[in-house]
């Protein structure tokens, strides 16, 4: 056998074991967080080019309850141009709960789920999210531990308020991760943690939706991520005094008209 052709059937020998490990990690991943959930996956029967997903932090302890929302944003992305914007709503604001009233907005997820959710948002900010993606607190956690053992390292002159307060210090986070993902080991660790992800949120998006999405984000971890936080500055008030205890008390128009402007900019 001439050298070139060992040094071909070398190669390809290397890019079988590397594919075969990755599949094999994927599905181990995939596959433990399936056996640990009931997410149970709904397909769209058509995905638009721009996107308008809720993305969910329940704090849900049981598989048999929604739980609140106690992180929830809206991530605007054009997958023909790989924009993306985000919209951080913070979790206080009070607002009509279709159906069950005045309430902080992290209540609907808990009481409705997504459709509630999506209701609550087109009756007081005038759009919709109609796709969505949820995954407990708890298994967030494990998917970032099943990449970074020793922690995600971050440069924050404040500490992170999952309201959304300190939203480019969310997009610190991201950009951290990113980086730490261009670490050898990491990469290794990579198809696990993406299959346990996967496994773990529940979503109407395709899967491939949200791989390509995901790789998009990869490849060019210096992007700009535009943001938006709900309610806007000037337009709310702090009440201590209402039945779902303290409270952000919203002028809807004001956050309206912000939002509209921020995604048809």
């Amino acid at each position: 056998m001439k050298v070139s052709q060992k040094i071909i059937l070398s190669i390809l020998l290397l890019l079988t074991l590397v594919v075969g490990y990755f599949s094999i990690e994927f599905i181990h991943g995939f596959s433990s967080a399936k056996q640990s959930s009931t997410v149970k996956k709904v397909e769209p029967k058509s995905v638009p080019t721009t996107l308008n997903v809720a993305l969910i932090g329940s704090d849900a302890r049981s598989k048999d309850e929604n739980g609140r929302s106690d992180s929830l944003l809206v991530a605007q992305y054009n997958q023909k141009t790989q924009q993306a914007k985000l919209i951080s709503i913070m979790r206080d604001s009070y607002v009509d709960i279709p159906g069950y009233g005045m309430n902080k907005i992290n209540a609907a997820y808990s009481y409705g789920g997504v459709d509630l959710l999506n209701q609550t948002l087109k009756e007081n900010f005038k759009f919709e999210a109609p796709y969505y993606a949820s995954i407990t607190f708890q298994d967030f956690i494990d998917c970032v531990n099943e990449l970074f053992p020793g922690g995600v390292k971050i440069d924050a002159e404040k500490s992170l308020d999952l309201d959304g307060v300190y939203i480019n210090k969310g997009e610190q986070v991201i950009k951290a991760i990113s980086q730490q993902l261009k670490d050898v080991t990491s990469i290794f660790k990579l198809p696990k943690a993406v299959g346990k992800l996967l496994g773990s949120i529940q979503t109407n998006l395709p899967e491939s939706v949200l791989l390509d999405c995901g790789m998009d984000f990869l490849k060019d971890n210096n992007k700009k991520i535009d943001t938006l936080s709900v309610p806007v500055d000037g337009s709310w008030d702090f009440n201590d005094n209402t039945p779902s205890g303290s409270v952000l008390e919203l002028d809807l128009t004001k956050n309206q008209e912000a939002i509209k402007k921020f995604l048809n900019n």
